[in-house]
C-alpha cells in the first residue's frame, strides 16, 4: 500500500510512540492530582507545554491544550465574540469547516461575516483583510496553508494590518506547523491552532496558543485545568504525544522539506508527462507547501473524469489518496475550496489530492502514476466519465 493522504492524517512516529507509552501503561495519574502518581504526570504535561511554546516562539502559558484543530477554531471563534461583544468576523470561503461551520451557526446569535474572495489562486492579501475590517470586528480567521490545494496566507503581512486596526487575528496552522517556520515572537498572530496528527502525533490531541493579553474567554467551562481556560482530564499521553512531535517535526523540518519537495517534483513531473494535455494543477503550486499536491482531469469546458471513480480505482491498487477535505470525503458535493477557486462543478468533482509525508518515496511515485494512466486509460475506453 501506498499512503498518499497525510493531510488527512499521517502514521505516528516511533520516537512519539515511544515517549507516549509510558504514560498509557504505568503512569497513568490524573495530573491535576496532588498525589505521586499525579504529580510524576503533571510534570510530562509541563514538559510538553514548553516544548510547544519553543516550537512557536510562545511563552508556556500561552499554551493551551484541547483535543485537536477543530476544538481550537471553535474555542477561538466563540471566545473572542464572547469577550468582545463584537459581532463581525473575517475570513475567506476556503476555510476548514471547523471554521466556517462555527461561523455560520453564530448567525443564530446575530454574527456577520466577510469571507473574503480567493479565486483564482487559493489565497487572500493584506489589502483584502484591510479593507473588510469594521469598527465591529471582532476577529480574523485565515489558515495559513489551505489544506485542500496548499495555497499559502501571507499570515506575518495579515497580522501585522490586523495588529495596527486592533483586530485579533487567528490563524489554523495545522496543515503548516512543523513545515513552515512560524514565531509568534516576531509575527502578531493572537491565536494559533495546531493538530498532532498532521504531524506524526498521536489523534485526539492540539494545541490552541493565545497570546497573552488577548480578548478572549474559555468557551469550555467544567473543571480548573489548562488554569480554567479549559475544563477536562488532561489527555497525559497525547499531549506527552504532541510535545514530543512537534519537537520531532521543528528540529528536522529542513531536512524533511527538502525530501518532500524532491518526492513531489518526482510526482508532479511524472503526471505532466503521463497526461501532457488531461491535467490541471489547482491553486497556486509555486507559491503553496510540497506536500500537497491537487489535480483535476477535465475532458471538456463542461464534462471532467469521475474522481470518485479515480479515488476508487487507486484504492483497489493499493493506493489512498483524497478528492477533497477528509471530513467530507463521503460527500458527493464538489469541493467548497475547489469551487471557491471557480472551477465548474465536473472538474471540481475530478480532483485527487496527493498528500505527502517523510516516509514517502520517489519510486512510489512513478508507481502511484504508472497506475493511475492505467485506470485513466481504462475509464476512457469505457468511457466512465
Amino acid at each position: 500500500m501506498i499512503y498518499l493522504d497525510n493531510a488527512a492524517t499521517t502514521k505516528i512516529e516511533p520516537r512519539v510512540l515511544e515517549a507516549m507509552l509510558p504514560y498509557l501503561e504505568n503512569h497513568y495519574g490524573n495530573a491535576s492530582s496532588i498525589h505521586q502518581l499525579g504529580r510524576m504526570t503533571n510534570v510530562a504535561v509541563e514538559e510538553a507545554r514548553m516544548k510547544v511554546a519553543a516550537a512557536i516562539g510562545a511563552e508556556p502559558s500561552e499554551i493551551i491544550f484541547t483535543s485537536g484543530g477543530t476544538e481550537s477554531n471553535n474555542a477561538v471563534i466563540k471566545g473572542v465574540v464572547k469577550a468582545t461583544g463584537k459581532k463581525h468576523i473575517i475570513t475567506s470561503r476556503i476555510e476548514h469547516h471547523a471554521v466556517l461551520h462555527p461561523i455560520q451557526y453564530g448567525r443564530a446569535d446575530g454574527l456577520t461575516a466577510t469571507y473574503l474572495n480567493v479565486k483564482p489562486k487559493g489565497y487572500v492579501t493584506p489589502e483584502q483583510v484591510a479593507e473588510a475590517i469594521t469598527d465591529d470586528t471582532a476577529l480574523v480567521s485565515l489558515m495559513h496553508v489551505n489544506n485542500e490545494i496548499g495555497a499559502i496566507n501571507p499570515i506575518e503581512e495579515i497580522a501585522e494590518v490586523c495588529k495596527e486596526r486592533g483586530v485579533a487575528f487567528h490563524s489554523d496552522t495545522v496543515q503548516s506547523i512543523g513545515k513552515l517556520p512560524i514565531d509568534v515572537s516576531k509575527t502578531p498572530v493572537d491565536f494559533l491552532s495546531i493538530s498532532a496528527h498532521k504531524i506524526h502525533g498521536p489523534k485526539g490531541i492540539g494545541v490552541l496558543y493565545v497570546r497573552s493579553g488577548s480578548k478572549w474567554k474559555s468557551w469550555m467551562e467544567g473543571g480548573s485545568q489548562e488554569r480554567r481556560r479549559r475544563g477536562g482530564t488532561l489527555n497525559v499521553a497525547g499531549i506527552v504525544g504532541i510535545g514530543r512531535a512537534i519537537e520531532i517535526a521543528t528540529a528536522e523540518r529542513e531536512k524533511n522539506v527538502a525530501h518532500i519537495t524532491e518526492v513531489n517534483k518526482a510526482l508532479v513531473n511524472d503526471l505532466k508527462e503521463a497526461f501532457p494535455n488531461f491535467i490541471d494543477f489547482n491553486g497556486c503550486p509555486e507559491r503553496g507547501v510540497p506536500h500537497i499536491v491537487n489535480c483535476s482531469f477535465p475532458l471538456d469546458e463542461e464534462n471532467a473524469l469521475d474522481g470518485e471513480m479515480l479515488l476508487l480505482n487507486l484504492d483497489i491498487d493499493g493506493i489512498c489518496v483524497s478528492n477533497g477535505s477528509a471530513c467530507t470525503s463521503g460527500a458527493v458535493e464538489a469541493s467548497h475550496v475547489l469551487m471557491a477557486l471557480g472551477m465548474v462543478t465536473p472538474t471540481a468533482k475530478s480532483s485527487i489530492r496527493f498528500s505527502l509525508s517523510k516516509y514517502n518515496t520517489v519510486e512510489e511515485m512513478h508507481d502511484v502514476v504508472k497506475k493511475l494512466k492505467a485506470i485513466v486509460e481504462r475509464m476512457m475506453d469505457s468511457e466512465t466519465v
